[in-house]
């Protein structure tokens, strides 16, 4: 379960490990009742401890995975102050950030909506999304374009506030209205608007690494 996880790939594992551990501890027990029992045959013997054996494994099986649920909740839970702590933090640093300079320039970004540029502030940025060679902007249930690549448009924004939760996804965490885990250890990231994006384990990770938690 360590090695493999709980998920379809450690349930097989499981399953092929029980194909060869079960018929053999019936074998193991069935050898010793052969010195308490001669007179009963061994294929019988065997036969007869099946059922105890499997009723076994099954039940340290369902134990290992009640265990390793209850820890990936403590750790999805822990997860999830951190995640708040973060975001608290983020909508405080923009506030500070809006308050410290409320007019220098390139706290607007020039947006591509039909054929017309638009000045879009950041702080009504919800999130970026790639597309190839532009990314697409979300801001107050609009989108627009703007000439950029996700990388390099990561580079220029304050991490405190805008974060990759995705390959192809940069999102405003002051944005965030509410958080909520996935089955599969990802998390959905719901916006003021209403829009929602997923946070993928792997970028969420980075998420909270980069904001110390």
């Amino acid at each position: 379960m360590r090695r493999y996880g709980v998920g379809a790939i450690g349930l097989l594992v499981l399953y092929q490990a029980g194909v060869l551990v079960v018929p053999l501890e019936a074998l193991v027990s069935s050898l010793i009742d052969g010195a308490f029992s001669p007179a009963t045959n061994l294929p019988a013997r065997v036969l007869a401890r099946m059922p105890i054996c499997l009723l076994l494994y099954t039940a340290i099986i369902a134990i290992g995975l009640a265990a390793a649920n209850h820890q990936r909740v403590r750790d999805e839970q822990a997860r999830a102050r951190a995640l708040e702590t973060a975001l608290s933090e983020a909508r405080e640093a923009l506030a500070q950030a809006a308050q410290a300079a409320p007019e220098r320039p390139g706290r607007r970004l020039m947006v591509m909506a039909g054929s017309r540029r638009v000045p879009v502030a950041l702080d009504e940025i919800e999130w970026f999304g790639a597309a190839d060679n532009y990314v697409v902007v979300h801001w107050a249930g609009r989108e627009g374009l703007l000439r950029a690549t996700l990388q390099s448009l990561e580079g220029w924004l304050d991490p405190r506030v805008f974060a990759r939760c995705h390959r192809s996804t940069l999102v405003n965490l002051a944005r965030v209205r509410e958080t909520q885990p996935l089955s599969d250890g990802s998390w959905r990231l719901t916006l003021d608007s209403g829009a929602e994006v997923v946070t993928s384990r792997t970028y969420r990770d980075d998420l909270l690494a980069r904001l110390g938690r």
